[in-house]
């Protein structure tokens, strides 16, 4: 992105990046009503708010012991506020290389715990930019993370009067530099279950997180379908660039399930069990996920690779989050000057093409499917 060639992006003297995650628990004691928070978003309970309200202050006060001890693993709170901060830190850092003389300042607003919308907006309308640019850090468009959390900031920077012109990101499942970094992540991974199981044929499990299939029914989320252009983008990237050879045993799942309803599948623990079964090592890539939390830190790295063990899984290696890596940092860089040239919700790579079906009605790109 460069401010020389794109005359939008040389008008802006101050630009705001708000960067979106769900947040996660600063202490044991933020456990039940970080739940509580989770719970009671309606894009998560279809109820109205007074039943949503009592279904939620059930539904946390029964997780909340379960939840302390899967959090008691990671010392008692989640570590996705530190990584987001140092996500945007680092984006503040290329995006101010490649808008001389643009002040850039790039804010960090969680979901369901501290910082909330309600206290960022505030400190974005007192920065006073020419421009806000609104940056989830879900790849995958969802109506339960990337919708919800646009929601509420529009909300609350309603409630904060800030009128500042912004542009949102839609998703960016293909990303071409968030592709770059998880293919060389993942061709890592493989190379090192090469050397842990030699002997085995290794395979690729790409694990997100779960949804309730009567969200994607009753809403046409294009969550699925993203995870799985996602997926295969990066397949083909480490088959062009990273290996030179193609990747033909790779597969989706889905982790993280909770309650008896029906999810989307299969799940990753069926997948793990499938694995041990066909006797191949496998390498699990949390694609959903761009920073460690407890769905990475302990359901996959203690709860699923125990469950890799007992099947008898050659080897289990998990892949780590892009986090801060450089490829990806600048693949959001690109993110944020396509949204400034743009007058839409751009899709991979800035472009404003819709890139989900027909069938994906919540999908808010643009364009036909």
């Amino acid at each position: 992105m460069s401010s020389e060639t794109d005359p939008e992006t040389a008008r802006v003297k101050k630009l705001a990046v708000v960067v979106f995650n769900l947040g996660g628990p600063d202490s044991p004691d933020a456990v039940q009503p970080f739940l509580f928070n989770l719970f009671n978003d309606p894009a998560i309970i279809h109820a109205p708010g007074l039943v949503r309200w009592f279904l939620a202050k059930l539904i946390s006060s029964r997780r909340a012991p379960v939840a302390r001890e899967i959090y008691s693993h990671m010392g008692g709170r989640s570590p996705i506020l530190q990584q987001t901060q140092d996500q945007a830190r680092a984006l503040e850092s290329v995006l101010k290389a490649a808008m001389p003389g643009v002040d850039v300042q790039v804010f960090v607003s969680m979901r369901y715990w501290h910082p909330f919308s309600d206290e960022i907006a505030p400190a974005v309308k007192s920065f006073s930019p020419d421009r806000v640019v609104l940056l989830p850090l879900y790849p995958q468009f969802s109506t339960t993370t990337t919708a919800s959390s646009l929601d509420d900031w529009h909300r609350a920077a309603a409630r904060a009067g800030l009128d500042s012109q912004s542009s949102e990101v839609c998703c960016w499942p293909t990303q071409p530099g968030f592709v770059r970094a998880q293919a060389q992540l993942v061709a890592a991974g493989i190379k090192k279950a090469g050397h842990v199981a030699p002997d085995a044929k290794v395979r690729v499990l790409f694990s997100a997180h779960g949804l309730p299939v009567r969200i994607v029914e009753r809403t046409g989320d294009p969550y699925p379908a993203q995870v799985e252009a996602g997926a295969t983008a990066i397949v083909e990237a480490i088959a062009d660039a990273i290996t030179d050879t193609a990747l033909d045993d790779w597969k989706i799942s889905y982790q993280s399930r909770v309650g008896p309803m029906q999810w989307i599948g299969p799940s990753t623990e069926d997948e793990i069990k499938r694995a041990g079964a066909d006797g191949v090592a496998l390498v699990v890539v949390p694609l959903a996920f761009v920073s460690e939390h407890s769905e990475t830190l302990v359901e996959l790295d203690i709860e699923y690779a125990d469950v890799a063990s007992r099947a008898g899984v050659a080897a289990y290696v998990r892949v780590p989050t892009v986090t801060t890596h450089e490829d990806f940092i600048k693949g959001l860089s690109d993110l944020v000057g396509g949204a400034l040239a743009s007058d839409c919700n751009p899709s991979p790579g800035g472009a404003c093409a819709r890139i989900c079906g027909a069938s994906a009605r919540a999908c808010p790109a643009k364009g036909g499917g």
